[in-house]
């Protein structure tokens, strides 16, 4: 097997307890099409395969690429692999009108960026099953008035219900990292609450939040008026970390609604 590759930020699993307490976590039906962002060594790929009897992996790294090609074409079978950057995986194509459980120890250098990818394409996820960073998991799973909750927290659970499965120590990784990591379940809500999320909600968040210490009424200037705020019942003195998801929701309603034509 090839060494880790710093660049690629790869911390391989190799904790038998924690790769168990993964792979049980996994709620993978027939129906659904079963994919591993970045297989690695196969921690988790090869027990997934032994319970499941299918999975499809996505590997950039092309000397680990290199690896489960063979593995594929000789002992692994029901192993099918796409060798591409995460990134720019069509989803919606790769779903095929079907449903997909993702799951993977995401690379702590783009475990945000794949995130917000994935939020992109709700219809064709059914379950999503995470190693990451533990910051990171913090701020996927924070509440409001938290020192974490931001952006990410926003439009995460805007879009999907976060549960916390475990907490994981940097002895389970080789090589160790320098922080602990977390397991996060993230499954899309339904077609109807994702479809009551206004076309502004990112733009508006991601304004709020760059201004994090400035007041509702300052940060969103220009976007939604102080009497608009406070006839929903928002204080306009008030600052986006204390702000409830449905809040910017309602806020990006309003924005939407005095936005010139």
């Amino acid at each position: 097997m090839p060494p880790p590759r710093k660049q690629f930020g790869q911390h391989f699993l190799h904790d038998r307890s924690v790769i168990g307490r993964i792979v049980a976590a996994v709620a993978c039906t027939p129906d659904d099409r079963l994919i591993e962002i970045g297989p690695g060594r196969g921690a988790i790929t090869l027990p997934l395969l032994e319970r499941h009897g299918a999975l499809t992996a996505i590997e950039f790294d092309r000397d680990l690429a290199r690896h489960w090609r063979d593995r594929a074409a000789t002992d692994l079978p029901h192993l099918t692999l796409i060798e591409q950057d995460v990134l720019t995986v069509d989803w919606a194509g790769l779903a095929g009108g079907g449903a997909l459980v993702v799951v993977g120890n995401l690379p702590y250098n783009i475990a945000t960026p794949i995130l917000f990818a994935l939020l992109a394409s709700p219809a064709n996820i059914r379950d999503m099953l995470f190693m990451v960073q533990f910051e990171v998991a913090e701020r996927i799973a924070a509440s409001p008035g938290s020192a974490a909750y931001g952006r990410l927290s926003v439009m995460v659970q805007q879009h999907c219900v976060v549960e916390r499965v475990l907490r994981v120590g940097p002895g389970a990784f080789h090589p160790p990292p320098k922080v602990d990591s977390a397991v996060l379940q993230i499954t899309p809500r339904s077609r109807s609450e994702r479809s009551a999320t206004p076309p502004l909600l990112g733009s508006l968040v991601a304004t709020a939040f760059q201004a994090r210490r400035k007041t509702l009424r300052n940060a969103l200037r220009g976007l939604v008026s102080p009497t608009a705020m406070e006839a929903i019942g928002i204080d306009p003195t008030a600052r986006a970390e204390t702000l409830a998801v449905a809040e910017f929701v309602a806020l990006a309603r309003l924005a939407a609604a005095e936005a010139p034509t």
